[in-house]
């Protein structure tokens, strides 16, 4: 009888590994190729000149700060739309998806005004007129592509939520393709149609150009599939902004947004406080920086599929299903995290040989690249509970979670750890290693906070129902 009941447990894991790996693949092909974009820029640049190269620092970092945050907002209907798909409400999932573009292109005007005025930015940076000069260039430039990534991200999250990460896959592919050589031409200039060489604004004008390219092609395909019939988004143009739906998506997506611009700028500021122990040790956070955001795109996709099928059950009621796949999916998500992270810890020494051959950044690397595994292990678990939480809706108290944890816990006890005003670190936290163990500390208490959460809500609402 245990045997019995044993392989029918197996059984159900593997059920659910399937449903989550199927829309768990195209969705890190698609997340891949995006992280893509800012590779090419700077393999490219890298090779053209070093002050283009140091404008699109500054000048992605500001990009970036002002699209995640406006993002997380737009994406907040992935959740919504995934209980609505999932209760058999297709109309009622296609009007807000209408209301996604009104909040899109209103956080466009907002965004896009920042970007055309980067003076906080500017003031941070604190560079010489010329370098100046080719930072706003270029997030001008950015200025006009955002609101194309805004309303692609709209798109992107629609499909998501019903299933069909792969019609967004072919796009950021077909995207990335057109990146390389528009990126390579304009930096470098078109001698025979008289452009000049651009530089770091050519990249800017090729991602304006790719992005808008993208949410042309997302419109078509909207409008030429009769997947999307039972949907109405057709016959009567752009639905009106709805009051209530607009809430609905800003209540959920405003903590969203927060949280991931405090996962982000927390990550990021990092970087600025090693800076200040000299390029060796900067430039070994940078390895592993770059290595923990590649190992992030499997884990990441992981979450988003899980939590859009979670979504669909609770839309249709199905609870036992739903509690079915967090558990599993959360489970998944850190056997992977821990089976990627021991690879990384036992390769280490040939991965960072692979970054560089200077000894000195080896040696500043290598005892971070012993903090990356388990570093990788409890971020992905915090991811998988915090969108499993999404999927209920659920994003505020997570977002003060972050805050404490990786602003407080995180850049705070970093700073005690690698600086040790108050001398009670150890040596070998002195420096960028206090710097990820303080980091994973404080992503270890979001993800136990988090997990608390989960359960705690599975718990209470084991029959909740799909909003009407």
């Amino acid at each position: 009888m245990r045997a019995a009941t044993g392989r029918s447990s197996d059984a159900g894991v593997a059920r659910s590994a399937a449903r989550i790996g199927e829309l768990a693949w195209p969705l890190f092909i698609g997340q891949i190729s995006v992280v893509a974009f800012a590779t090419v820029d700077t393999l490219l640049l890298g090779r053209h000149s070093s002050a283009d190269l140091a404008a699109l620092s500054v000048g992605a970092a500001a990009y970036i700060t002002v699209f995640i945050g406006l993002m997380g907002v737009v994406l907040a209907i992935g959740p919504i739309v995934g209980q609505l798909y999932g209760a058999g409400h297709n109309e009622q999932a296609g009007r807000q998806f209408h209301q996604s573009i009104w909040l899109a292109l209103a956080l466009s005007v907002i965004g896009s005004t920042v970007l055309l005025f980067p003076a906080p930015f500017m003031a941070l940076a604190q560079m010489s007129p010329e370098q100046e000069a080719r930072v706003r260039a270029y997030l001008t430039v950015l200025a006009v592509s955002l609101p194309a990534s805004l309303l692609f991200s709209a798109y992107r999250g629609f499909n998501n939520a019903l299933s069909r990460p792969k019609a967004v896959m072919a796009l950021q592919l077909g995207g990335l393709a057109l990146k390389i050589p528009l990126s390579a031409l304009l930096i470098t200039g078109i001698p025979w149609l008289r452009i000049p060489a651009l530089g770091v604004v050519g990249c800017a004008l090729a991602t304006a150009i790719v992005m808008w390219g993208q949410a042309l092609a997302a419109w078509v395909v909207l409008r030429r599939s009769d997947f999307y019939d039972p949907f109405h988004l057709w016959g009567r143009g752009l639905h009106p902004p709805d009051r209530q739906a607009l809430w609905a998506q800003l209540r959920l997506g405003v903590p969203m947004g927060f949280s991931i611009l405090i996962e982000v700028s927390g990550f990021a500021m990092m970087a600025v406080f090693i800076a200040r122990l000299g390029t060796n040790a900067v430039a070994g956070h940078q390895i592993a920086a770059n290595l923990v955001s590649l190992m992030f795109m499997l884990p990441m996709a992981l979450a988003t599929a899980t939590s859009t099928l979670v979504a669909q059950r609770i839309g249709a009621r199905d609870m036992s299903d739903a509690r079915t796949l967090v558990r599993h999916g959360i489970g998944l998500g850190v056997l992977v995290g821990a089976a990627l992270g021991g690879l990384v810890y036992l390769g280490r020494a040939g991965i960072v040989r692979l970054y560089t051959q200077d000894a000195a950044v080896i040696a500043a690397a290598l005892p971070i690249l012993a903090w990356v595994a388990l570093f990788h292990l409890v971020d992905a678990t915090q991811t998988m509970a915090a969108f499993v939480l999404r999927a209920h809706r659920i994003a505020t108290a997570p977002m003060f979670i972050f805050a404490a944890s990786l602003w407080g816990v995180g850049l705070g006890g970093g700073y005690l750890l690698a600086f040790d005003p108050p001398a009670f670190a150890p040596a070998a936290l002195h420096g960028a290693p206090g710097y990820w163990a303080a980091s994973t500390a404080g992503l270890a208490l979001a993800a136990t906070l988090l997990l608390s959460l989960v359960w705690r809500i599975m718990r209470v609402q084991p029959h909740a129902a799909a909003p009407a």
